[in-house]
């Protein structure tokens, strides 16, 4: 691991928490990373943690999903994070987003509200029921949310099997902030747990998990790319593109639905997805495509566990290659992550569900 870089004391974790983080059992010695990034913990204190959203002022909010909890994650100058238990108990609450002052949670079959979150951290308000017309079926019940560049709340609503054709279900749906206006607007889609939008075009891209059960290298999981509201990328009928279902091919040609953008690796559990547009990178690494790969869990080889870089060209992807790994060693499994989130520096945090905790990347010239 190289050694952590320079960064404003309101983000940093205390120093002592720092430099004793490989002591503390974390594991980072492990990770690589390109000369000139470092990594390192910023909190352990997130049981299961998951998806990641950004307060505007600074509060990273964390969701889980066996946990049933909601976190806040609140910088502090030249001491570590504090970290408040937003809400309990609830059902799945995978998603989180930030709009205007509030949080946004997503349950299994529910969005809810917490108005004016960052100024009602001390006393956490009760929240308000947006919508609760979601499906309730457990299987790929985790909800994965973000508001889009034109306002409204998008949401993934995975299928609830392996391989199978079920109405209302394999769809990214939007809605409007107050939860009316509710649509779907891609369909075909398996499992989508991480979506964003470019940040010129403001086109949206997700990533979708592959089916189970085909073998060990298919089918690969998707980067996807929204051109167009009503697209259709092939679920059950087709994966990736070009492989049919032995079970629903029949029913659908492959050349009659959307292909993915690039074919990422088989399994390998492709969830959150973020673009860069900060400052701390080098000036190579801006408006390119970083994708956190959660990792194989049927697979006898296991893949992922690591963080992707995409590179983007002209005309879409052009590259796809680790940036971070370490976080698989030989068949033993240090961490899966999650989550994608830059701060106001440029810098990266990293959800991991297994070990409970965030980190951050950091880069300094070398």
């Amino acid at each position: 691991m190289n050694r952590p870089g320079i960064a404003p004391a309101s983000l940093l974790v205390f120093a002592l928490t720092l430099s004793a983080s490989a002591e503390s059992g974390s594991g980072l010695d492990d990770i690589r990373l390109p000369s000139g990034f470092s990594i390192e913990l910023y909190t352990n204190e997130v049981p299961n943690a998951r998806s990641l959203a950004l307060g505007e002022h600074g509060t990273i909010f964390v969701a889980t999903r066996k946990d049933g909890r909601v976190y806040a994650v609140v910088p502090r100058k030249d001491e570590a994070p504090r970290v408040v238990t937003v809400a309990k108990d609830l059902d799945m609450p995978n998603g989180v987003a930030f709009h205007d002052g509030d949080l946004y949670v997503a349950e299994l079959s529910r969005i809810s509200r917490y108005s004016d979150i960052e100024s009602s951290l001390e006393s956490i308000p009760e929240p308000e029921v947006v919508n609760d017309t979601f499906p309730s079926e457990r299987h790929h019940g985790w909800r994965y949310i973000g508001f889009g560049p034109d306002g409204k709340l998008y949401i993934g609503i995975g299928v609830p099997c392996n391989i199978c054709k079920k109405e209302g279900f394999g769809n990214i749906t939007r809605l409007n902030a107050d939860g009316s206006g509710k649509e779907i607007i891609a369909y075909g889609i398996r499992n989508s747990v991480g979506f964003t939008w470019h940040p010129e075009t403001g086109e949206m891209w997700f990533t979708d998990n592959g089916r189970d059960m085909l073998g060990d290298d298919v089918p690969p999981d998707e980067l996807n790319h929204l051109r167009s509201f009503g697209a259709h990328f092939g679920y059950p009928f087709c994966h990736a593109g070009e492989i049919s279902d032995p079970e629903f091919g029949e029913q659908g040609d492959c050349k009659d639905f959307t292909p993915p953008a690039l074919k990422l690796g088989p399994h390998v559990a492709a969830l959150g997805i973020k673009f860069y547009t900060g400052d701390m990178f080098p000036p190579e690494y801006r408006g390119q495509l970083f994708i956190a790969e959660h990792g194989s869990w049927n697979r006898s080889e296991k893949i992922g566990y690591r963080i992707m870089l995409v590179r983007m060209g002209d005309n879409g992807p052009s590259g796809y290659e680790v940036f971070a790994d370490g976080w698989l060693n030989g068949d033993e499994v240090a961490g899966r992550p999650v989550d994608l989130l830059f701060l106001d520096d440029g810098s990266m945090l990293v959800s991991d569900d297994k070990s409970g905790s965030i980190y951050r990347i950091s880069y300094r010239n070398p």
